[in-house]
């Protein structure tokens, strides 16, 4: 139960957990309605067992009173006036024993009749008559005697006195001494509604009107749950969008809490729009002011006649340079202003495999054909190419193994180098952190990594690093390969 419980605190969707709870409400809502109904059923049910069984007991207690005020010489004659006229619904006889017979009913209803029975019989013969209360099927009911069946006897018999056709009701028989030589015999034909739950709540009709009603509701709520939940999913393929670097503005309408999400995601947008134009702004503004020292630097620098000094300096102001193109591409590499359109990741592959070979590297290109793959162009260039750059400077062997699933595209890329330190794969993704640093090369700035990984998640995508054994280090690219529309 609490398995069942904690996977259902996080569904796949918010369909599935409305749905649920709604059929879980349903049928609780209907267990606990059939509940009630059939207490109250029950109620009824036992009331007019009682009502019926005490006016079969009067009855019965008015033919026992008629048989014992007859004079002992008239009994018998009467008796046999009974059954040859018949007319009555109940077989008396003066037996000289105790007729011994099989209880052959057992139903909630028969204590009920019973304790009946026994009330109208000990008011009418008191309360230290044995009274013998037995159920007898009329296959096996005997009669006179305890070898006497009253399938033996004359078919009028049962017919005319008990109104048997066919023989298959459920027969009460009474006994009881009137003397001290004689046990009074009082059979009579019960009701079937006093012993079966003919109208038993959990019959067949109810159970199907049961399922037809849930079922109805279910269809309901499912169709009224997706109706409900499509401005959720049309904001959530927005801001799928909005992450990738699209403009899109989701439509103001439907129910007034529908309309104030739509419009607070609208005006959110429209400031993170605006931060991103003033961070791109604050950059550009930067960089103009920054070039126009540097480049005085510069010139003043040649003007030095210490050609050690020079040489330094010219060095510094190379890495203020670097430090300021890095923290612009940082921005403006990644701008989700650029538009998306096809690109054709292999063909782009191949221009870095030829400017491999111009500079002398080693690099192999394998796996499928990505001809097609919706992207920002100059942003996909940057973030493979810094990580191109980052395999081809470490290592002395480089391969690039391209393959798609049904959602994404993955660009591996294997090289033979030193690798990296487990503990410091996540913190390499930092701006201006460079681990490794490879002998007698100064390096970048450390943001190669960094803008990669902002352009992959920028496409919804993402990149991972993992060491390879005894050497290496793979890099895994992973992009998506639909992006998906609004509603």
């Amino acid at each position: 139960m609490l398995q069942f419980i904690n996977r259902f605190k996080n569904p796949i969707s918010l369909n599935l957990r409305i749905i649920l709870m709604m059929a879980i409400g349903v049928v609780l809502a209907q267990l606990i309605s059939n509940a009630i109904w059939t207490a109250q059923w029950r109620s009824d049910y036992e009331t007019r067992v009682a009502d019926m069984s005490v006016a079969m007991a009067n009855r019965v207690t008015s033919t026992v009173r008629f048989f014992i005020k007859l004079p002992n010489s008239y009994r018998h004659l009467v008796l046999d006036q009974l059954r040859d006229m018949g007319g009555t619904r109940f077989f008396v006889t003066l037996n000289q024993v105790k007729i011994i017979l099989e209880d052959a009913v057992d139903t909630p209803a028969k204590s009920i009749v019973i304790e009946a029975f026994n009330k109208a019989l000990h008011k009418e013969l008191g309360d230290n008559t044995p009274i013998s209360i037995v159920f007898s099927q009329p296959k096996d009911l005997k009669v006179l005697n305890n070898h006497t069946k009253l399938s033996d006897l004359p078919e009028r018999w049962g017919h005319q006195t008990l109104m048997l056709a066919p023989y298959d009701t459920p027969i009460l028989v009474v006994q009881f001494p009137i003397n001290d030589k004689e046990w009074l015999y009082v059979a009579t034909v019960i009701p079937s509604l006093l012993l079966e739950d003919s109208g038993s709540p959990l019959s067949g009709e109810r159970l199907i009107s049961l399922l037809v009603s849930l079922l109805t509701v279910m269809l309901i709520g499912i169709w009224g749950v997706r109706y409900i939940t499509i401005p959720i999913r049309r904001l959530g393929r927005a801001a799928e969008r909005v992450g990738r670097g699209e403009a899109v503005l989701v439509p103001v309408r439907g129910s007034n809490e529908e309309q104030l999400t739509a419009q607070a995601f609208n005006n959110m947008q429209q400031r993170i729009q605006r931060y991103l134009n003033d961070r791109e702004r604050l950059f550009a503004s930067i960089s103009h002011d920054l070039k126009t020292p540097i480049t005085r630097l510069r010139l003043r620098a040649e003007l030095l006649d210490d050609d050690t000094a020079r040489e330094a300096f010219n060095r510094d102001l190379e890495d203020l340079d670097l430090m300021v193109k890095g923290a612009l591409q940082s921005v403006s590499e990644t701008d989700i202003h650029e538009n998306q359109t096809a690109v054709d990741i292999s063909r782009l592959l191949d221009n870095f495999l030829e400017d491999s070979k111009i500079a002398g590297k080693n690099l192999l290109i394998k796996g499928s054909k990505v001809t097609h793959f919706i992207g920002k162009p100059l942003a996909l260039k940057r973030c493979i190419g810094n990580l191109l750059d980052n395999a081809l400077h470490y290592g002395n062997y480089v391969s690039i193994t391209l393959r798609e699933t049904d959602k994404h595209l993955f660009i591996d890329i294997y090289d033979d180098g030193p690798g990296i330190p487990n503990g410091d794969i996540e913190q390499v993704f930092e701006p201006y952190i460079r681990v490794l640093p490879k002998e007698g090369h100064s390096g970048g700035m450390g943001l190669g990594l960094s803008i990669a990984r902002n352009i992959a998640r920028a496409h919804g995508g993402d990149i991972e690093l993992e060491n390879l054994q005894p050497s290496g280090l793979k890099v895994s690219l992973r992009l998506p390969l639909s992006i998906p529309r609004s509603a």
